[in-house]
């Protein structure tokens, strides 16, 4: 498929005379795990801008009214833009976003964009179910105390500002998630931040591996620090890396609130 939006012609209902833009997160990949309000917006929208895998996880809920662009990995800023053009035709406009729209999501760059084009179109967000808590859910309960999430991307933040997030959120003793791990053609962040964390967690540090959650081909597995690499990461893969006092129980992974006082 070409790199730029491919249009699908179907005959769009006008019948908002202002139109508005619907940022909706569909959560970790199984229409199960969205919320009923993501369902009425994607419904109710007179056209719909998302990334093709999206699109294809909603297929069913799409009316065959509604005018469907969508676009391969990337180009953000295209979608952003041609979302707040159709939404300032009248149109109302539902953009697709994989988990929880504000979390590496399309609520950014179209409110990014609406700002540098000083448009004055309505834009709401609809939450999903992040990777974190889904991944999280599958893992047992390892985000019971603090943590923080980063992304290992290095397309859009540079690879030494991750590593400094790593580092300072490993001295901090927070549980870690990870996003976006490893692709076929950026492996080297993942190896660099494991490196970096054998020097401040014990090899035996809890780590869960949940890979495309709620799908067909969705993969748990919990595991350890030092053997965290063994395994198969990939751009659908979320890893939990638990804290120092994280634990693992039937195969399940727990991080203590502090309800007992003691181990």
């Amino acid at each position: 498929m070409s790199q730029r939006i491919a249009h699908r012609n179907y005959t769009a209902k006008r019948t908002h005379s202002r139109g508005k833009v619907i940022v909706v997160g569909i959560g970790p990949g199984s229409i199960d795990h969205m919320t009923e309000r993501a369902i009425v917006e994607i419904r109710s929208a007179d056209s719909i801008v998302g990334l093709n895998l999206y699109i294809q996880q909603i297929r069913r809920l799409i009316s065959s009214s509604t005018r469907v662009h969508s676009t391969t990995m990337g180009h953000e800023i295209e979608r952003a833009s041609l979302a707040l053009k159709l939404a300032s035709e009248g149109r109302k406009v539902a953009v697709i976003s994989g988990g929880d729209a504000g979390v590496y999501g399309m609520a950014g760059p179209i409110l990014e964009t609406a700002r540098r084009l000083g448009s004055d179109v309505d834009v709401s967000v609809v939450p999903g179910v992040t990777a974190a808590t889904a991944s999280a859910a599958s893992l047992g309960a390892p985000l019971m105390t603090d943590f923080a999430a980063i992304s290992l991307s290095d397309l859009l933040t540079p690879r030494r500002a991750i590593l400094e997030h790593v580092k300072m959120a490993a001295k901090g003793d927070f549980v870690l998630v990870l996003y976006n791990p490893r692709s076929e053609s950026r492996k080297k962040p993942l190896r660099l931040v494991h490196r970096l964390l054998m020097k401040y967690r014990k090899p035996t540090t809890p780590v869960g591996i949940v890979t495309a959650y709620a799908r067909r081909e969705e993969k748990i597995v919990v595991t350890t620090l030092e053997r965290m690499l063994d395994h198969e990461i990939n751009m659908t893969t979320t890893i939990i890396i638990g804290n120092s006092s994280t634990k693992t129980y039937k195969g399940k992974i727990l991080t203590p609130r502090g309800y007992y006082h003691s181990n």
